[in-house]
């Protein structure tokens, strides 16, 4: 069963991130709040896309359902 620390280590693996928390304990569905300097100049739509990217098939075989909050660093830094 994959847990929330293998969604984290999968989406740090193949994107630049700042942070990544992931929340989740049936193996199925997730949360995650994600921050990348990726993500700057991009939209919501635009952003995500870049998520499932490094999730690669695992969005289709392991995963069922991801919902996430995506920032740029800046928009992080902004909310403390």
């Amino acid at each position: 069963m994959i847990t929330a620390e293998n969604v984290k280590t999968y989406i740090e693996s193949s994107l630049p991130c700042e942070h990544v928390q992931v929340e989740g304990d049936d193996g199925h569905h997730f949360h995650a709040i994600i921050v990348s300097a990726e993500f700057k100049g991009k939209n919501m739509i635009q952003q995500h896309q870049l998520v499932y990217k490094s999730l690669g098939d695992r969005m289709k075989q392991e995963i069922h359902a991801l919902s996430m909050k995506t920032l740029t660093p800046e928009q992080w830094a902004g909310q403390s």
